[in-house]
């Protein structure tokens, strides 16, 4: 009896960790896991490689303060480095051209005037009104999640990437296709969401400049 009554503590215990192995901190969305595909790592290590290239398309800002479009007439990468031009008719931004890299950015607006600034996010909100993830868009567009935070990835049936969650942001990926012929799908439509944020980007054409001399 003695010996019975020394195993419940321990039974207690082993009940204790199982019911919290299996509890979530959020629900999953229907039809979603977080389950990684058994080809998904390699698809990474593909994709993530793929960081020469220009893509063409547009791009829509929602947030409380104000909202808006721009076509992204350019948008080249080239490893950390980046030359984006935008052009709309919102707020008077016209052409906009942005050049630089995660700790710099030159943003030109359509008059000329040029600005320059170590904190390339801060220099955009103050140019544009927009707030825009610049250090982790390049990833996300990819379908891969920025390196410089944790992410948790949530796949539909089809064992396609649906959704990241990272750094507050929960980047939605509405439409894939396949852009280039050595690679796989490339997201062609993602929505990124944060609070009252909202930035959709909508890609016509991806082109590898990795041939390029």
């Amino acid at each position: 009896m003695w010996r019975h009554l020394r195993l419940l503590p321990v039974l207690a215990l082993v009940i204790l960790i199982q019911a919290c192995t299996t509890i979530r901190l959020e629900p999953l969305p229907d039809g979603m896991t977080d389950q990684t595909p058994a080809d998904w790592d390699a698809r990474a290590r593909q994709v993530s490689g793929f960081d020469q290239w220009r893509l063409t398309g547009k791009l829509a800002v929602r947030q409380p303060s104000d909202s808006g479009t721009a076509l992204i007439n350019h948008w080249i990468q080239s490893g950390e480095s980046y030359d984006l031009a935008l052009s709309s008719s919102f707020l008077g931004m016209g052409s906009t051209l942005l050049k630089g890299h995660p700790d710099y950015m030159e943003l030109t607006l359509p008059g000329g005037d040029t600005y320059r600034s170590s904190d390339p996010e801060s220099l955009v909100s103050a140019a544009t009104g927009w707030q825009l993830p610049l250090q982790s868009l390049s990833w996300w567009i990819r379908g891969l999640p920025a390196p410089d935070g944790n992410a948790r990835l949530l796949f539909n049936a089809e064992q396609q990437l649906a959704l990241i969650r990272q750094s507050g942001w929960e980047i939605r990926y509405d439409r894939w296709k396949r852009f280039l012929p050595d690679l796989p799908a490339l997201p062609a439509r993602i929505t990124a969401v944060k609070g009252e944020k909202r930035v959709r980007m909508v890609v016509a054409q991806w082109e590898s400049l990795e041939d390029r001399p």
